[in-house]
């Protein structure tokens, strides 16, 4: 793959993946949208990544700069990965909508006009809605925002539109799961910052912290996409993204706590779930009011539902996409050994 244009460059995912498609030879023309990450800057400078600032929501702006960019070195686009977007449980209908809808139908419509060979789209696993789940494939999922929240309700729109407009030869959809690793600046951060103030790991109803959180680690999710984009067999299927290791949210509490709380221990404690509500509810009211990019405390109304169900879907076909690229999948392990070295 010789060129790729990337929404959301500087951010968590996007980041990772530019550094992924660098590293198998591409040339990334990396879009950001305020600022810029010194990686970003430094891949600029070895002339493997090209810097463009622009807004997903104004289409005709970056229609202009790709015919600029891709005139210059007298190229076609092979893929446009699409990972843009407000990554929050909190904040206006109307926000969601401008970011992680109508932006997906101008990339999408991009990669038409510009004969892009795929359309990767970074979607989520909670279009499956928050509820106890027990290993299902993809094929057995079907889709439903089951908590009412504009994250996983325009993920599954723009999911939509994407199938509707595009032959399945010209788009893959990843679903990661919840991303984490070095850089997280919203999954692992929200959990440390309830513990730096809480004596307790606090879980809710009746899985008393027992149940699988899914998570995918960010290395996992940047292969994943470099794959969807380049190979034949991810072309029309949408792909689990998820890390093998079964991990409760009672692990992963402790996991972090182990590495950036200094060896403070914990006790579990299991509040009822309606008591849960009580407080999320408010959270979520206000957040949502002044369209916070964060609640301002957790847990949201959407971040206790997370917190309280079995979230076990299958990566089955994450799997066979990692066997057919011939990639082998990045361990919880390794994970956190990368997090204690940055550390």
């Amino acid at each position: 793959m010789r060129h790729v244009f990337i929404t959301g460059a500087a951010g968590f995912i996007g980041g990772y993946a530019v550094k992924e498609f660098v590293a198998q030879g591409s040339h990334v023309l990396a879009l950001i949208h305020r600022r810029r990450s010194a990686e970003l800057q430094a891949l600029a400078e070895r002339g493997a990544v090209t810097i463009v600032q622009g807004d997903v929501t104004r289409p005709a702006d970056l229609r202009t700069v790709l015919r600029r960019e891709l005139g210059r070195r007298n190229a076609g686009l092979d893929a446009i990965v699409h990972c843009a977007g407000r990554a929050t449980d909190v904040g206006w209908r109307r926000s969601f909508r401008r970011t992680n809808f109508e932006a997906v139908r101008h990339m999408a419509c991009l990669a038409k006009e510009f004969d892009a060979c795929r359309f990767v789209f970074i979607s989520t696993t909670d279009v499956y809605g928050l509820r106890d789940f027990n290993g299902e494939r993809e094929e057995q999922l079907s889709l439903r925002a089951n908590v009412r929240n504009p994250y996983p309700e325009f993920k599954i729109a723009a999911e939509n539109w994407i199938r509707e407009h595009l032959a399945p030869a010209q788009f893959a959809i990843l679903r990661p799961a919840t991303v984490w690793g070095v850089g997280d600046p919203t999954f692992a951060p929200r959990i440390l910052a309830f513990l730096r103030w809480s004596p307790w790991i606090v879980h809710f109803g009746k899985w008393r912290g027992r149940n699988r959180w899914p998570l995918a680690h960010v290395r996992n999710v940047a292969a994943g996409i470099y794959l969807a984009a380049t190979l034949p067999e991810a072309a029309g299927q949408a792909i689990n993204v998820l890390d093998n290791e079964v991990t409760t949210a009672d692990e992963f509490y402790r996991a972090l706590a182990g590495i950036f709380m200094d060896g403070r221990r914990f006790r579990s404690i299991t509040v009822p779930f309606a008591l849960g509500q009580v407080l999320a509810r408010s959270v979520s009211l206000l957040s949502n009011l002044l369209n916070l990019n964060r609640p301002f405390l957790d847990p949201s109304f959407y971040a206790l539902h997370f917190a309280s169900r079995n979230l076990d879907f299958s990566n089955e076909r994450f799997q066979r996409l990692l066997a057919q690229g011939c990639r082998t999948v990045f361990t919880r392990e390794q994970g956190i050994a990368e997090l204690q070295a940055a550390h």
